[in-house]
């Protein structure tokens, strides 16, 4: 067992087990390259279960990781929905991080792309985790979408503010399915962790995650929502919206907090802040000048509900009317409690997540 530095960039200060290997699913994905950087950085060997382990462009910032830390990598592939696809990946874990879950918001079949993938890609790990002596812990990154489904739905919870205790009613396939796919996927976890004794389950419910990613690029759902800040188009007002949010770096030591502590248990929402897009508008104007389009104002909800099914199939009017101009609150008082989280500005993860891009070409900057 070995003391993590507190100075890391994803810090945490809790032992970890650098004697056994640990086991990352979709070890590519924007949280999971922080928590394998800091993993790696602790002199722990990971198992890094990705789709493509012969992608070398894709897996090459990994790689110059591990070449650069103390710790071992060593690539697996595995597909979600194949049954035993982790099974070689696993052997010898005591922990297992399943951050493997796709974040769509707009996808062609929701029952194919969304709930398939969460659903049985989670029981197929955790049929794996059964057959495997070693597992002691389980880390599932699942997401506040768990708890709501629509913004306006959370005045329906006890006073009006998520925590633990409350999980998402209203969704469905039809409605809101990416928050289906991980309501079900976590409600089947703990059923499968509740039915037996060895292993413990614990799960992180971010919110909407910011910050910059391992990999340079990311494919994420809202790397997608930060380019709309950028390129244009909110430039004639921003969608009268409010979210929970949270740095990158923080959900990723939240993760190994919860796998390492000996006390961690149950769900975590982890949420920094509660932003509305005209808010973090203002700080990406702040931070790189009037020339951009970021968003000055707030577009009506009328204007939105009227043209934005034209717009963008993803804004349906009963989207605009659940999600628009409703209070989202959150209590993250057990995040910052029993983890020990100090959360990072989200106004600085969304600067750090658009400086990023322009490194890297993802977005230009105006003439």
């Amino acid at each position: 067992m070995t003391d993590i530095d507190p100075e890391s960039p994803v810090d945490f200060d809790r032992f970890v087990d650098t004697e056994h290997p640990v086991l990352v699913t979709g070890a590519t994905g924007f949280v999971a390259g922080w928590i394998v950087k800091a993993l790696l950085e602790a002199g722990v060997t990971v198992h890094a279960a990705v789709r493509r382990p012969d992608d070398t462009a894709r897996l090459q910032p990994l790689i110059d990781l591990a070449a650069a830390s103390p710790g071992r990598l060593r690539f697996f592939g595995a597909d979600l929905l194949t049954p035993g696809a982790y099974a070689e990946a696993i052997q010898g874990c005591r922990v297992v991080f399943h951050t493997a879950s796709p974040f769509a918001m707009s996808v062609a079949d929701a029952q194919r792309d969304l709930i398939d993938p969460a659903l049985s890609g989670t029981r197929n790990l955790l049929d794996t985790v059964n057959a495997t002596p070693s597992v002691t812990r389980v880390v599932l990154t699942s997401s506040v979408a768990a708890a709501y489904g629509d913004t306006v739905d959370i005045r329906d919870a006890p006073g009006g503010v998520l925590t633990e205790a409350v999980w998402n009613t209203t969704s469905s396939l039809t409605r809101q399915p990416y928050s289906y796919s991980k309501t079900l996927a976590e409600r089947a976890a703990w059923e499968m962790a509740e039915a037996q004794q060895r292993w413990r389950l614990v799960t992180i419910n971010p919110a909407l995650v910011l910050g910059p990613s391992i990999l340079g690029t990311s494919t994420s759902g809202s790397d997608i929502l930060i380019r709309q800040f950028a390129d244009g188009t909110m430039k004639s007002g921003a969608p009268p919206m409010e979210i929970g949010m949270v740095d990158v770096r923080d959900v990723a030591t939240a993760h190994l907090r919860a796998a390492f502590a000996p006390h961690a248990e149950g769900r975590h929402l982890v949420v920094a802040e509660v932003r509305s897009f005209l808010a973090i508008g203002a700080a990406l104007r702040t931070a790189f000048g009037a020339a951009w389009p970021f968003p000055t104002r707030v577009a009506p909800k009328w204007l939105i509900w009227l043209i934005g099914p034209m717009i963008d199939r993803t804004l349906s009017r009963p989207f605009i009317a659940r999600n628009f101009g409703h209070a989202w609150r959150v209590d993250n008082s057990k995040s910052r409690n029993a983890l020990g989280l100090t959360y990072r500005p989200v106004t600085q993860a969304a600067v750090d997540m658009v400086r990023q891009m322009i490194d890297t070409g993802a977005i230009r900057a105006p003439n």
